[in-house]
């Protein structure tokens, strides 16, 4: 492919994928007050986990081909990217701060859980490479986190052991009666069927981002970090955007945090699929600057859900607007290194 048809081919799977992750939104709402398991669940599980699929899809694709630097950075990058989409969710919703309006216990210990395999992955890249029938056993440790932890998240569900202050702008998750006479199996089939459209189209936004790395000559990690990573994390944008429009408030938050502890997994399947050794091992400074980033963006967050000021500047809180600076400050140095 020369340029031009790169660009046209990837603004055009962007679409695509927006598109589908725009029905993916009220399909999750509508899981979740069906089955019962409430927006945080659907969303941070189910919802991210879907959403993830370009992703996934990229980076692996990315991995197998010989290009460890765009698969890693576009894990790493997806995740700072869908940080910011709730600062930018948040200057969607007028009536408050959108981390005080959708306080979650659940929320909070995906974020938490989130810092901890980041951490992990930091770890194991200044350990010395080694793998197992051409696999890092890291891999695997981080596939054992994310499932204890999300044990951990979904018991803490039934069994809360601490629970945010009510205000009048807090908003709860409350199950629509019209979605709980649903009926499951179809909005199963239409979840499914739109997961894999967002699965196919991750798999050409991969090869359009290859092409369009090696024919302007930025590097992998920035393509990866930057271009391929908010590709295909426009679903979590137009969910979470869609999701504060329709009120569902806690899906719009779980949706991204929920997701982006999933998409530390796709290092793992990353490193299944790459043929030279320990993809940890595979890259360098700018793969490990992202990921600071990214724990750095995550703890702000954090924070903010937390603090829960109720008012910022034109309603939008304090830790948004320090979430897009140090997003955009950051990219900046990542373009030069």
């Amino acid at each position: 492919m020369d340029l031009s048809l790169s660009v046209i081919l990837f603004v055009a799977l962007a679409g695509v994928i927006a598109v589908a992750g725009t029905y993916l939104t009220r399909l999750a709402d509508q899981l979740a007050d069906c089955t019962g398991f409430g927006e945080a669940l659907i969303g941070g599980i189910l919802l991210g986990g879907v959403t993830s699929l370009s992703g996934v899809v990229t980076s692996v694709t990315a991995a197998y081909e010989g290009h460890p630097a765009l698969a890693f950075s576009n894990a790493v990058g997806g995740i700072a990217a869908q940080t910011v989409f709730i600062a930018i969710a948040d200057i969607f919703y007028k009536p408050a701060n959108l981390e005080h309006a959708s306080a979650s216990l659940l929320n909070l210990l995906q974020g938490v859980l989130l810092i901890v395999m980041l951490g992990f992955v930091v770890l194991v890249m200044s350990m010395p490479s080694f793998t197992l029938l051409r696999v890092h056993p890291a891999s695997l440790c981080l596939l054992i986190i994310y499932i204890m932890g999300t044990r951990l998240v979904s018991n803490a569900k039934d069994k809360p052991m601490w629970k945010p202050a009510e205000t009048p702008e807090t908003v709860k998750d409350q199950p629509e009666e019209d979605h709980q006479n649903l009926k499951l199996t179809p909005l199963l089939f239409k979840f499914t069927l739109l997961a894999a459209v967002v699965a196919v189209a991750g798999y050409f936004v991969a090869q359009t981002g290859i092409a369009i790395a090696e024919q302007t000559g930025l590097s992998e990690s920035f393509i990866g970090a930057l271009l391929t990573a908010i590709a295909t994390s426009l679903p979590e944008l137009v969910v979470s955007i869609s999701a504060v429009r329709q009120g569902a408030l806690t899906l719009a938050v779980s949706n991204i945090i929920g997701g982006n502890t999933f998409d530390v997994l796709f290092l793992a399947f990353a490193d299944t699929a790459f043929q030279d050794g320990s993809l940890y091992h595979q890259v360098g400074n700018p793969q490990l600057f992202t990921i600071a980033l990214t724990i750095l963006l995550t703890s702000i967050l954090l924070l903010g859900l937390l603090y829960r000021e109720k008012y910022g500047i034109a309603r939008v809180g304090w830790e948004s607007a320090l979430l897009i600076f140090l997003f955009i400050a950051g990219y900046f140095v990542l373009f030069f290194m």
